[in-house]
């Protein structure tokens, strides 16, 4: 059985979406589950944290545009959620939002190699990405940032 490209159904799901307000962030089809699954990943237009009324108030349109599109034949789960954490971090809000927490940032080293470092987020501001490494203070041009993602905190035991 083939499935369409996920390509055109992030672009349905878009269209879905952005007329109630919200932005598709991601979109997964699951064909290893039976039904078959397609997870959506939503937040608002203007970056607002989505409730689970939201996800399930673009249920419907979304249910119904992909059946209007036949993509999907058969049987299929829809899942809808909010990004939540454990997600790369974009906006200022998400950055103010979670000062001090541990994350992961990839960027290139001065020969251009990427390079991951973990600590805590201290700041970004319009030069630099700041992290505290064990208490050492490190500094990340952010334009050598390829992301920032939120990670579990690792013990020192």
């Amino acid at each position: 059985m083939s499935h369409p490209p996920i390509e055109q159904l992030l672009e349905l799901a878009r269209s879905a979406a952005q007329p109630a307000g919200y932005e598709v962030l991601s979109v997964h089809l699951l064909s290893h589950r039976i039904p078959l699954t397609l997870q959506v990943t939503v937040r608002r237009l203007d970056g607002g944290d989505i409730s689970l009324d939201e996800c399930a108030s673009l249920s419907s349109p979304l249910a119904e545009a992909i059946e209007a599109s036949d993509l999907l034949a058969g049987a299929y789960v829809l899942e809808i959620s909010s990004p939540g954490i454990g997600e790369e971090l974009h906006s200022d809000r998400d950055f103010r939002s979670f000062r001090g927490f541990p994350v992961d940032v990839l960027h290139r080293d001065a020969k251009g190699a990427e390079q991951r470092s973990q600590g805590l987020l201290l700041e970004r501001d319009e030069q630099i990405v700041q992290l505290n490494m064990r208490g050492r203070p490190k500094r990340i041009k952010r334009s050598d940032v390829i992301s920032v993602r939120l990670v579990t905190p690792q013990s020192d035991n």
